[in-house]
């Protein structure tokens, strides 16, 4: 059967004929990945291993974007810490999704320790958010928001200064 106007809706048709873009390079692939957000060393050639970049050739990669400043772990760690914090996790959570990334022990520490922001004031704008009527002297929504504290990464300290005052 053939196509409306007389031709072969196959042949006639440039629909389905894009041009094709060239593979890009490992380096490509890389930057394009540090473009969006921040990423780890380890976190980065797992990706470009994935996308088909041999492990030679990501960490040869890796380690030309990191001397020319695109790839840095400490800036990584204090991004994600950032973000952590900024989404009402708290520093075990936080400490403990930094060392899944490969980073080292002193990074992970001084990552946390140049952190600026209040952990029991993160606490508690969180209990007002989504346990408000715990701030009600309610032991059992106090508890619920313990609790819930407790999930996110909040050290007990943080957690009771938070829900002692509203």
């Amino acid at each position: 059967m053939s196509a409306p106007g007389g031709g072969d809706a196959a042949s006639s048709s440039s629909v389905g004929q894009r041009r094709r873009r060239p593979e890009p390079s490992p380096t490509q692939r890389a930057l394009g990945l540090l473009t969006r957000r921040e990423h780890s060393r380890q976190e980065l050639t797992r990706k470009l291993q994935q996308r088909g970049v041999a492990s030679a050739d990501a960490a040869a990669v890796i380690d030309k974007l990191a001397s020319a400043g695109w790839q840095n772990d400490a800036r990584f760690a204090e991004s994600l810490v950032r973000n952590r914090a900024n989404s009402g996790y708290g520093p075990a959570f936080i400490h403990a999704e930094l060392k899944t990334h490969g980073l080292g022990s002193e990074a992970v520490a001084i990552a946390m320790d140049s952190f600026e922001g209040n952990w029991v004031e993160i606490a508690r704008d969180l209990i007002r958010r989504r346990h408000p009527q715990a701030f009600t002297g309610n032991r059992d929504t106090q508890r619920k928001a313990a609790d819930f504290l407790l999930r996110r990464g909040f050290a007990m300290d943080h957690v009771r200064a938070a829900i002692g005052h509203p």
